[in-house]
């Protein structure tokens, strides 16, 4: 890795490789006397002892914020990588990085998430967890564009890649270690979304520093996902009936959500019973074979059918984003139970405006997704005004402007490709280590398609001749969202699992979980099966229990496709 400033390389330098160049073990600093600890280019802000509450979850813990490398950026305003750690008093001897979301720009609040639905966390299980901002603040004062104003600047760019993971996590380190007078024995990660990504950087970039990682919904290629955010937006918008309050389409209007239920009830009589038990979980996704034309309409529109607007909508979001002559952009996307869910709908359409209310739109795609793609992700960065933002999504132009990520300008010698994708399955220097990466993914996810994050690991076995498994896992979800969500059985502890792995050469062959309490079925388990395996029912016993199922490898398990002009994408 390249310093971009002295002071940062300084801590590098100081720090030295994790695991290898710390000092030895020394006498406690106790946490109040944390705020004079001498790491270079470090500041901390606050260092206190808060005392256990009646609350499990907030135990007697060592409690410090502060901020490295603080500097005046390209865009003259103030930059540090912030950092959230709590160290609890009964320490486990283990580290825990909290992955983040989103675009950063906070903190965190440093208890680390056990997994989807878990209601404990890292800090009460005796882990020092650490969180960052990745560089950079939200700027409150800015509507519409202040969590992605950052991306003017060329290095708050490339800490939010993955500069600030590494810094972090050294600075962390040290500090846990000045605190207990020891080093951590393991060190984990756990995130979703870009945190998931965030995991994955770790495991290609910074090998030495997680012995364990945990990547959900990964978002290793958000900037070619960035992209097919405008795609879908403009494929809805043809399909929508009414403009907003700036003249462009309304994608609430696009399908309300009978049109959605409709089409999730359509791809469950399609597919549900492929694994050979219709219980509205499609365990058998590569072999499902799903094309909306067959709701298309005869006549007029009813609420047993679909336009054909909506049709050809729902055939080019899930076909995936292309250019002009046909070169796929990103990923496509398996038909699952999860389309017809708020989570799924959240992201890629929003939510009708109530009686009386302008017509905004307010979909994460036109929203977040609005802000990210012209401020950080394209380069030189586009600097769109807030109320400019949807009509840039509906205008983005696919031959011109998506070869932009792969791009570079004057002061941003780093392209987003380069600074925020993580699909190499050059993994060496992590597995020599003995490290573990857990990944798992919805397969209702709306913004990261897990079709990518498939053929991610299928390239990852074929570069280990099929031996991936031996220090990489992907468990697939059905009917989940992005990190949580839809019909599915979303919840488990990964953090148990990764440590068993890693401490105790369990590797993770299933991992049981529980249906969400707002599924149809709020008590159910099922095993969740390291993929290419499926989950199938044993023929007897109740169907909402776990110890009922077996996971085995289909015959079928082929590659995901669906509709009409299915291309290759790897």
């Amino acid at each position: 890795m390249s310093c971009r400033s002295h002071s940062l390389c300084l801590i590098l330098c100081t720090l030295g490789p994790l695991g290898t160049g710390l000092a030895a073990a020394h006498d406690r600093i106790a946490c109040s006397d944390l705020a004079l600890a001498q790491i270079p280019d470090t500041t901390v802000t606050l260092a206190q002892l808060n005392p256990a509450t009646e609350d499990p979850m907030a135990p007697e813990h060592c409690e410090v914020i502060g901020s490295i490398g603080e500097r005046t950026g390209f865009d003259g305003k103030p930059y540090a990588i912030g950092f959230h750690l709590r160290m609890p008093v009964a320490w486990n001897g283990r580290f825990f990085f909290q992955g983040g979301g989103g675009v950063d720009g906070f903190l965190g609040n440093a208890l680390g998430s056990t997994g989807p639905g878990q209601t404990d966390n890292a800090v009460s299980r005796g882990y020092a967890v650490v969180s960052t901002d990745a560089g950079h603040q939200f700027e409150f004062g800015v509507p519409g564009i202040g969590g992605v104003l950052f991306g003017v600047d060329p290095q708050a760019r490339v800490d939010f890649g993955y500069h600030a993971l590494d810094v972090t996590t050294r600075v962390a380190k040290r500090i846990v270690e000045l605190h207990y007078g020891e080093r951590a024995r393991y060190s984990y990660f756990v995130g979703c979304s870009n945190g998931g990504r965030q995991g994955m950087v770790a495991s290609q970039r910074f090998p030495r520093h997680f012995d364990g990682i945990v990547a959900g919904n990964p978002g290793f290629n958000l900037p070619k996902a960035a992209i097919a955010e405008a795609w879908d937006s403009q494929a809805f918008g043809r399909a929508a009936t009414q403009v907003d309050v700036g003249g462009e389409p309304y994608l609430p209007t696009s399908f309300s959500f009978a049109d959605l239920a409709l089409v999730a009830n359509a791809v469950l009589a399609r597919c549900d019973a492929l694994d050979g038990l219709g219980d509205g979980i499609i365990d058998n996704g590569p072999a499902c074979r799903f094309d909306p034309s067959v709701l298309e309409c005869p006549a007029a529109k009813e609420p047993t059918c679909l336009v054909p607007e909506q049709v050809a909508a729902l055939q080019d979001v899930f076909d995936g984003a292309r250019n002009s002559r046909g070169r796929p952009l990103y990923s496509d996307w398996p038909y699952d139970a999860g389309i017809g869910t708020p989570g799924w709908r959240v992201w890629k359409i929003g939510f009708p405006a109530a009686p009386g209310q302008p017509l905004v739109n307010n979909g994460i795609n036109l929203t977040l997704g609005a802000g990210a793609l012209p401020y950080v992700f394209m380069t030189p960065p586009d600097l769109v005004s807030p109320d400019g933002l949807v009509s840039y999504m509906f205008g983005f132009d696919f031959d011109r402007d998506a070869p932009r990520i792969f791009e570079t300008s004057g002061p941003y010698t780093e392209s987003s490709q380069e600074f925020m994708t993580a699909a190499s399955t050059d993994l060496r220097g992590f597995t020599r280590l003995g490290n573990k990466l857990i990944v798992y993914h919805g397969v209702s996810d709306p913004v990261f398609s897990v079709n990518d994050t498939v053929r991610w690991y299928r390239r990852l076995l074929r570069r280990t001749d099929g031996r991936a498994d031996r220090f990489a896992r992907l468990f697939l979800i059905p009917g989940m969202n992005h990190c949580g969500g839809g019909p599915a059985t979303d919840q488990f502890d990964a953090l148990t699992s990764i440590v068993d792995w890693v401490e105790r050469g369990r590797a993770p062959d299933v991992i049981v979980a529980t249906a969400n309490p707002a599924s149809p079925w709020p008590d159910r388990t099922r095993p969740l099966c390291a993929f290419p395996e499926q989950a199938r029912y044993r023929g007897e016993g109740d169907v909402d229990d776990a110890a009922n199922f077996v996971c085995s490898t289909p015959s079928d398990a082929r590659p995901r496709h669906h509709g009409r002009g299915h291309r290759r994408h790897d």
